[in-house]
This record gives structure tokens, C-alpha cells and sequence, in this order.
């Protein structure tokens, strides 16, 4: 088995969790871990203890530093802010080498990513982007699912980060960004209805769904979740995203958002001076929504439904999984960087052996997905529903 080595770029929760799991696969010869921040990356790899892991020292603005990184590795794990996507996807091509990213809808930097995939076809290198939870696994598994399916005609998503002891007033604590949150709750959500691509307002079309252990949870329309999946489903019926969270929180942060405080550019004056709303917000909500020691879960449903062989038939993928209480490690880390290991370890095995740029429905491999993520705790359970069709 050829060995690889692999670069992770950003030392943040995410690139910490990725690269503990690149390190216990034996075709793993060498983690780079680059960061700005050295001091707690070098906590890291102490605490690690595996030779195999290498700390570089990277301020990703310098193009020049970020290159020579990239070029250490035969596959790059983009785990920086989404605003990198572009740049480390063309300097990736530029240097050969493979590349994954967790994503970003905002600013087109997975369309970016994209549009170069016929110079990475003659580069011979794979691009993924939307390497998450949602964009990520529900695009794999939304991919998996319809490519058993003759025709695919609707596709339902729910996906939510929620705590398991939930606390007052919002009953949600951050696992990533509260940037990311005030965006994902304020700008238009994609939908496909009736054939015809819709946009739709966050935070509206509440509706109910069950969760064993968790009881009914809400599920409202949020921005970003689809990403590339109204596009390569575009000839569907009807495609919807949902996030999910305990009952009451949509409205408590619809009222916030109409009354400003999401909004990016709004301010106000106080005392003289001009204060951001989304910045007061954000100070306000950091301590009370900060996961702490406190437990995580992410719950996920994908339902692919469409005709095989004359019958009526919906795919359901159904995904609950916890903070693992010995690391101490996050339910929405493990599922993330679990993914994007996942996928780039595929690559590297030659599982993946397409060239070019490519959303994850298009390319990973569901079954080999499903069994990797169970591998590493994270159990994804298929239900297949039938019908036969009336004459």
C-alpha cells in the first residue's frame, strides 16, 4: 500500500479531530498540522503522541509560506475559514496536489472551487469542496441514495447541532462559528418546488420531526444547506434543507433577526459612539451559548425518493451521534472531520480515483462512506421505504 502524506491546514477544533484520525491509519506516513497559533498545536501534538505528526508554523495570508506547505503533502485538508477556499484550492492545483475543503456558500467560494475543474483534470488532481455535515454528508449521502434510484423526484434534508441538556433562553449552544449561525438564519434559503428553484426566508416553514431520544424537534428553513445539490438535482420535484433545533428557538431568533441584530451592516448610535447590532448580538450570546464541557449531539435525516423498477421507493438515512465523553471531543467535530478525513483517505487509497473538481454527491462513494464513518463510532442507518405504483 503506498503511503501518504497529508497536510491539515488550521489547528481549529476541526483540523485537531482530522488529524487525530489521519494519524491511527496505517497508509498515513506523515500529518503536516499548520497554524498560526504554534503554542496550542504544539500542546496537541504532545498530547497526541504519534511521531507521524509534523506542527508547521503558517500565516495563510502569506501565499508564498502557504504554498510550500501545501506542497509537502500529496492531499491538502482545508480546514481554514471558508474565505481560503479559492486560494488553497488554485494553489493546490499549482503545486499537484489533492484537495478537500469544509465548505463555505457565502462570496461563491464553492462555485469558485468548481470552475476549475478541467485545469484540475489536466493537473490530474481532485478538488472537493462542502466537506461538512450540511454541505458534506448529507450530499454524500443524497448522492447515495439516488444513484440506486431509476428517477429521483423529491429529496428532504434535516440536520441540526443541539445540545443534549438544553438551558434557556435559546436552548442552543455554538459548535461552530455564531458568524456562520447569523448568516445561515438570515439570508434566503434555495428550494426546489415544482420543478421551479425558489428562494425561501430562513427561520419559516416550522414543521416537526421526531428524533428517538430527543423527542419532536423543529425543523425550519435555513441558507446554505443545499449548496451544490440544486444544481445537480435540478430536475427534481422538490428539494428542500431544514435545520433542526428544540422547540421555540426559530421564533425567538426570527424576532432578534427583525429587529436588526443579524444584519451585518446595521448600526446604531449609543452614547456617541456607533455600535454594530450583529456585534452586540454576538457579545451577548457568546457566554450563554458556549458548549463548554457540556454535551453535543447531531442529528441528521436524508429521504431520497424516486421510481426503480416500476416501484415507488424513498431511500432514509438516519444519523444520531454524541460528544464522545473520553476526548471530550464534539458531536458536529466528529461528524465534520471525520468526514473530511474520511474522504481524503479515500483519494489517497485510489477509492477515489476521478480527476477533477467535483461536489461530494458526484463523486464519494456512499457504502464506503457509511462503513468508514461506522468504523470510527459515527453510525449512519439506511430504511428503504416501498410502494408499488398504481396502473
Amino acid at each position: 500500500m503506498r503511503k501518504m502524506k497529508i497536510v491539515v491546514l488550521g489547528a481549529g477544533l476541526m483540523g485537531k479531530q482530522a488529524a487525530r484520525d489521519l494519524v491511527a491509519d496505517e497508509a498515513v506516513e506523515r500529518v503536516f498540522l499548520a497554524d498560526r497559533n504554534i503554542i496550542p498545536t504544539e500542546q496537541f501534538r504532545a498530547q497526541l503522541g504519534s511521531s507521524k505528526l509534523e506542527v508547521l508554523e503558517l500565516d495563510a495570508s502569506d501565499d508564498e509560506a502557504l504554498a510550500a506547505a501545501i506542497s509537502k503533502g500529496d492531499i491538502v485538508i482545508n480546514a481554514l475559514f471558508y474565505t481560503f477556499n479559492e486560494k488553497v484550492a488554485a494553489l493546490a492545483l499549482k503545486c499537484g496536489v489533492h484537495a478537500v475543503d469544509l465548505g463555505g456558500h457565502i462570496g461563491g467560494a464553492t462555485e469558485a472551487v468548481l470552475e476549475m475543474h478541467e485545469q484540475a483534470q489536466q493537473k490530474g488532481v481532485t478538488l472537493i469542496p462542502d466537506l461538512g455535515v450540511a454541505p458534506g454528508m448529507i450530499n454524500i449521502l443524497t448522492g447515495y441514495g439516488a444513484s440506486k434510484l431509476d428517477q429521483v423526484s423529491d429529496i428532504r434534508l434535516f440536520v441540526g447541532g443541539i445540545p443534549v441538556h438544553p438551558e434557556p433562553p435559546l436552548e442552543y449552544n455554538h459548535v461552530f462559528s455564531l458568524e456562520g449561525v447569523f448568516d445561515h438564519y438570515t439570508d434566503k434559503s434555495h428550494v426546489i418546488r415544482a420543478g421551479r428553484l425558489l428562494e425561501v426566508e430562513s427561520l419559516s416553514e416550522i414543521e416537526y420531526v421526531e428524533f428517538e431520544g430527543f423527542g419532536e424537534l423543529e425543523a425550519f428553513h435555513t441558507s446554505g444547506g443545499t449548496s451544490t445539490l440544486t444544481d445537480t438535482f435540478s430536475d427534481v420535484n422538490s428539494l428542500e434543507y431544514k435545520t433542526l433545533r428544540y422547540k421555540g428557538h426559530a421564533e425567538k431568533f426570527k424576532l432578534l433577526r427583525d429587529l436588526g441584530f443579524t444584519d451585518r451592516m446595521k448600526t446604531v448610535e449609543v452614547e456617541g459612539r456607533k455600535v454594530r447590532l450583529r456585534a452586540v448580538l454576538k457579545a451577548v450570546l457568546e457566554p450563554i451559548t458556549e458548549l463548554g464541557d457540556k454535551q453535543d449531539a447531531v442529528v441528521l435525516r436524508v429521504l431520497v425518493s424516486g421510481v426503480k423498477a416500476g416501484e415507488e421507493i424513498s431511500y432514509e438515512y438516519n444519523m444520531v451521534t454524541m460528544k464522545e465523553q473520553e476526548t471530550g471531543v464534539t458531536a458536529m467535530a466528529r461528524a465534520t472531520a471525520y468526514t473530511i478525513s474520511v474522504v481524503a483517505q479515500m483519494i489517497g487509497k485510489g477509492v477515489i480515483d476521478k480527476r477533477g473538481a467535483y461536489p461530494p454527491e458526484m463523486i464519494v462513494p456512499g457504502d464506503e462512506y457509511i462503513a468508514e464513518m461506522a468504523k470510527r463510532g459515527v453510525d449512519i442507518k439506511e430504511i428503504v421505504h416501498r410502494s408499488a405504483l398504481q396502473n
